[in-house]
């Protein structure tokens, strides 16, 4: 909690009573690899906080395949926000690629925060439009990079990744397939 109350107090300042009540509003936890944080399907209340380890949130469709939309890596936020703000049922799953330590948020009381300490406002706003030009981004990318050139990029936003994750995390978060990658991966070991 600390490492996020730091982040906080990096870009605004955050009264002790609003600490307090980020505190105790917020649960440690340590995550194993392999479990599931949100269930596709499932009723979503939980934001999560990445201090260390490696998440990715992935839908699953019509014909069984995943598409990872999102590493949370440390320092990142994961959940199914659509859900969440749609007070809709998950169509995301979250689960843990790594042994990880997360803070978890009950999705409601965070957003609170920003009514009970409106200092606390320009910190979310500021989240949120990251958040959008993170997602922006990547559409974009999608749309005018080449594979080679989506997968630089990805190596450059997650450098130590690939360590943590399968091939089919990173060839579905990229929308190629796995034997792309290996080729891709091939290439750049000529080079």
């Amino acid at each position: 909690m600390e490492a996020l109350i730091n982040k906080i107090k990096s870009s605004i300042q955050l009264s002790p009573e609003a600490e307090a009540y980020l505190f105790s509003i917020s649960t440690k936890k340590k995550v194993t690899k392999g479990d599931i944080l949100i269930r596709e399907g499932q009723t979503v209340d939980k934001i999560f906080f990445v201090i260390e380890g490696c998440l990715r949130s992935y839908c699953t469709d019509k014909k069984g395949k995943e598409h990872t939309l999102q590493f949370g890596v440390k320092n990142w936020w994961i959940s199914d926000y659509i859900a969440i703000h749609n007070n809709e049922r998950a169509t995301l799953t979250v689960e843990c690629l790594k042994d990880s330590t997360v803070i978890e948020f009950n999705a409601k009381k965070l957003n609170g925060t920003l009514t009970l300490f409106p200092e606390y406002e320009p910190f979310q706003r500021n989240l949120l439009e990251r958040h959008v030009v993170s997602l922006h981004k990547r559409i974009l990318n999608q749309l005018q990079l080449t594979a080679p050139e989506r997968y630089d990029l990805f190596l450059q936003q997650y450098p130590d990744i690939e360590q943590d994750t399968r091939n089919y995390h990173i060839a579905s978060y990229l929308g190629i397939t796995q034997e792309s990658l290996s080729r891709i991966r091939l290439e750049k070991s000529k080079n």
